[in-house]
């Protein structure tokens, strides 16, 4: 009996031992410490490059400083980062890209030119002494002629008085070799041969028509004279062109300049030839800028002995971008970039599934093929918005965070760099309440028409038309500023545009009218977004020249680009970087 007491006695000793040792610590594990869960979900950043996310503390591993605490929303979010619903960005077709993952060959420069002449292999063939074209050897521009063939004949007055004195000067010879031989010497200085010269001694008889003989082969590529025709000692009868080498002459932009070099190979294409490339070296790039066009010359030397290339024929030539090398270059796509003066920007898909956005400023270096070499700012691996970047801004707007026009974050939209879409500085376009009745839709299509025709006034350089334009969108204008279906700031939307093109109507002054044409633009943009139902695509399209080098959008029906700011002398500057669909 004594002995089981003893084995009850035990095992209570022991389970109050354990209570003592363990009921404690599992007691203070249950309860719930939010401390632990926040240390795991803090992420750290750094203040120079936010686009670093650590998930403890340490040094930023671009520049070495300390890493800082990431501010989140209570969406676990980091400040600058915001999130879009998939619907949303399906219906406004934003697409994303890798950075780095498209194919190869694409870091290529894009060069447009024609194919000219070889200045340094033509020939001008003159005349060596005055008098009549008796009769011409070539009929036509274009023949082609070999070296020693006969091109004219001419009646030379001078020349047959000093036929006569060489005559005279040979049978006096050996008594006044001197004479005889300034009489020969002057006879070679109109390019006689010896073998004329001679015949006309042996024979003693004057020749009254000289002929012309081609010192080169070539094409004439300039007939200067006509039968009949008087001509003076040294002055030109043809122009005759070797084409056996011809010029491949480009037309390259100021931001391309860096990217080009002497010896540098061109692979260039015709559009006589499209499958076949051919291969040349830039011989010559003019230290000059052309002012009107903003371009200079890029010269490559080309072998064109089958005849290959005509002059005048349009070429295409594409150039490796110098720099890094080919898998280290950064490139992206032109839509990717959005431009607020001197800053370009593009948005960030942060990495997974989940469609997180933060912008980006980076730092851009020439546009070729439709694509921006980045020389900071990104990197290889990285994904990218690159379709439908403005509405994405349009977001980040409208949830306060970081966008074109407001580099610090926050609802207030005043005050930017530049120009684009949406630069009211009071409402983005999603945030306008319009009602879009038919009759609403009817009169801003009327100012939208009207709109086009003054663009293609500017284009084509004619203020009156373009004045003329803009008053045909001051009475649809004052029908909208009143419509019912507007709140207040739309309303002031209204009159604003209304200004605009008030402006615009009341001067014929080009200047001034481009001038004022940059942020119209940014509006017509802004409110047309909103359109519920138009027939075919409305382009936007930028050219970072305009607008004193801040650079400036329009809209456009076609989506080949004809520049409003600069017409003729910049015809084709820019490039369609969104659109309304």
């Amino acid at each position: 009996m004594k002995k089981y007491i003893l084995y009850v006695g035990i095992l209570l000793a022991g389970l109050l031992m354990g209570w003592l040792l363990f009921g404690e610590s599992a007691s203070k594990g249950d309860q719930h410490d939010p401390s632990g869960e926040v240390a795991e979900s803090q992420l750290w950043t750094c203040s120079m490059h936010p686009q670093i996310m650590q998930p403890e503390a340490g040094d930023c591993p671009i520049c070495g400083m300390d890493l800082i605490p990431a501010e989140s929303g209570a969406d676990g979010l980091a400040a600058d980062q915001f999130k879009m619903t998939k619907n949303a960005m399906a219906l406004a077709n934003v697409q994303t890209a890798i950075v780095g993952a498209g194919e190869a060959g694409e870091n290529k420069l894009k060069l447009s030119g024609k194919i000219k002449e070889n200045e340094e292999a033509n020939a001008v063939q003159a005349s060596y002494f005055e008098g009549r074209v008796e009769k011409l050897g070539v009929s036509f521009t274009g023949e082609t002629v070999k070296k020693g063939q006969l091109l004219a004949t001419i009646y030379a007055p001078a020349l047959v008085a000093a036929q006569q004195e060489l005559i005279t000067a040979a049978s006096l010879k050996a008594t006044q070799p001197a004479l005889y031989k300034a009489v020969r010497n002057k006879l070679k200085l109109w390019k006689l041969s010896e073998g004329q010269i001679d015949q006309i001694e042996t024979s003693g008889k004057v020749r009254e028509n000289f002929p012309i003989y081609a010192t080169v082969a070539g094409t004439v590529s300039e007939k200067m004279v006509q039968e009949g025709d008087y001509v003076k000692q040294g002055q030109p009868l043809f122009k005759i062109a070797d084409l056996n080498s011809v010029w491949a002459v480009f037309d390259a932009y100021e931001n391309q300049i860096p990217s080009l070099k002497v010896g540098q190979t061109v692979k260039i294409t015709a559009k006589a030839y499209p499958n076949k490339e051919f291969e040349a070296k830039i011989s010559f790039i003019d230290p000059r800028l052309n002012t009107s066009t903003r371009t200079l010359m890029v010269r490559a030397t080309l072998q064109n002995k089958d005849a290959t290339f005509k002059p005048g024929m349009f070429v295409e030539g594409n150039i490796d971008i110098l720099g890094k090398q080919n898998d280290e270059v950064v490139v992206i796509p032109e839509s990717a970039v959005l431009w607020t003066g001197k800053r370009s920007l593009v948005y960030i898909k942060e990495s997974g599934d989940e469609p997180i956005f933060q912008l980006r400023e980076v730092s851009l270096g020439t546009l070729g093929s439709g694509r921006y070499t980045v020389f900071s700012g990104l990197e290889n691996g990285e994904e990218i918005v690159v379709n439908g970047a403005f509405t994405v801004d349009a977001a980040a707007q409208l949830m306060g965070k970081k966008s074109m026009m407001n580099q610090s974050g926050g609802k207030t939209m005043t005050g930017h760099e530049g120009h684009h879409p949406g630069s009211m500085g009071q409402e983005t376009a999603t945030e306008l309440k319009i009602e879009w009745s038919a009759t609403f839709e009817a009169e801003f299509k009327k100012v939208i028409t009207a709109y086009f025709e003054m663009k293609d006034a500017l284009v084509a350089s004619d203020g009156a038309l373009a004045s003329a334009a803009a008053k045909n969108s001051l009475a649809p204008l004052k029908k909208l500023a009143k419509d019912k279906g507007l709140d207040e700031s739309a309303k002031e939307y209204m009159a604003k545009l209304e200004q605009q093109y008030l402006t615009i109507s009341q001067t014929g002054d080009l200047e001034k009218q481009r001038a004022e044409f940059v942020t119209l633009s940014d509006n017509m943009i802004t409110i047309g977004a909103n359109l519920k139902e138009i027939s075919a695509p409305i382009y936007i399209q930028h050219c970072p020249m305009a607008n004193i080098n801040k650079g400036a959008y329009w809209l456009s029906m076609e989506k080949e680009v004809k520049n409003p700011y600069y017409g003729d002398s910049m015809l084709r500057c820019g490039s369609v970087v969104d659109s309304i669909k």
